[in-house]
């Protein structure tokens, strides 16, 4: 089973990430931020990997270290439960409906971290969480990992449903990239040999 545990601790947080890439979709995410740990579980669901996030962090000055961080190690596990990457599809891509929302992703696990952020989110807050944190995760996430992602907001109105609608495109899109490919299950998928 392709799986990794990573911890981090910095004078801001202390972090615990467990990931197992051939799961269920099960998931105990507790970050201490209500809204982070909602997306996180639908990160976990929709990608069919088993998830466990245990995050203490500094949320008397806000939820940004603790957002960051968890993207930081969450990607630092994807990539070493992948491996060398062999037999994966590497490319996944979803246009996800949420009501009024509509997200499309696309990502390559090409060891090439890129994000490409194109969602505006109407509001600065959902509840009490800062919208701008969104994308911080996902920069996190994508450098740490090494994928290149695209995030396009393709119409919405509303702030919760287009920030849940990137959450479970980049799932619905990472499901189909680190699944085995049955015709090249022995390869690296890359004329170069390695990703």
């Amino acid at each position: 089973m392709r799986s990794a545990t990573i911890t981090r601790q910095t004078a801001e947080t202390d972090i615990s990430v467990t990931i197992a890439l051939d799961g269920t979709g099960s998931y105990d995410n507790q970050t201490g931020v209500g809204f982070f740990d909602h997306m996180l579980d639908q990160l976990a669901r929709h990608a069919l990997i088993d998830m466990e996030v245990r995050c203490t962090g500094d949320l008397h000055i806000d939820d940004h270290h603790t957002v960051e961080d968890v993207g930081i190690a969450l990607g630092q596990a994807l990539a070493q439960a992948l491996g060398d990457k062999r037999g994966i599809r590497r490319y996944g891509a979803c246009l996800l409906p949420m009501d009024d929302a509509l997200v499309r992703a696309a990502l390559d696990l090409s060891g090439r971290p890129y994000l490409v952020w194109n969602m505006d989110l109407p509001t600065a807050r959902i509840g009490t969480f800062d919208t701008e944190l969104v994308r911080e995760f996902f920069q996190a996430f994508s450098t740490h990992s090494g994928m290149t992602l695209h995030l396009d907001a393709l119409h919405g109105i509303n702030s919760h449903h287009m920030a849940e609608a990137a959450f479970k495109s980049v799932a619905r899109a990472l499901r189909d990239a680190i699944e085995t490919d049955p015709r090249k299950a022995d390869a690296i998928p890359s004329t170069k040999g390695m990703l």
